[in-house]
């Protein structure tokens, strides 16, 4: 079946540049002193850190899958994460926790499907920017 979505995604000129949590110990700072919020494929943590940078922590276990599987689910949360960095907003630490549910979205349309679930979660904890454009 052929995915088609609703708007066209039109990628930006220039690639913008992801900041990454890498410390165990800024994980589990966003873990024990953020807003949580879930939905059946992920688990998202924010908490603000006092600095002009958002930065994007993503934790996949081996409950997901196998290696090859779980770096696609990091590679699709990242691009997402990218694409939509100008409508999130700024100094927050974000932690994405995939679900081993999250798999069933690498089925059909995977990209729409990871879109759409992500920013359910970004305007459920309110951390993105509406659009009222349009």
């Amino acid at each position: 079946m052929y995915c088609q979505p609703s708007e066209p995604m039109l990628k930006p000129v220039r690639r913008a540049f992801v900041h990454s949590i890498k410390k165990t110990k800024s994980f589990k700072t966003v873990y024990n002193s953020g807003l949580q919020g879930v939905n059946p494929y992920f688990v998202m943590y924010a908490v603000h850190n006092n600095t002009d940078v958002t930065r994007l922590g993503i934790s996949v276990s081996k409950k997901v899958g196998k290696a090859v599987v779980r770096n696609r689910v990091k590679r699709l949360v990242k691009e997402i994460y990218r694409l939509n960095n100008y409508r999130i907003f700024t100094g927050l630490d974000i932690v994405v926790v995939a679900r081993p549910a999250a798999t069933a979205l690498l089925e059909e349309c995977p990209f729409f499907n990871f879109n759409k679930a992500l920013e359910s979660l970004l305007y459920k904890m309110k951390l993105i920017k509406i659009d009222t454009n349009g």
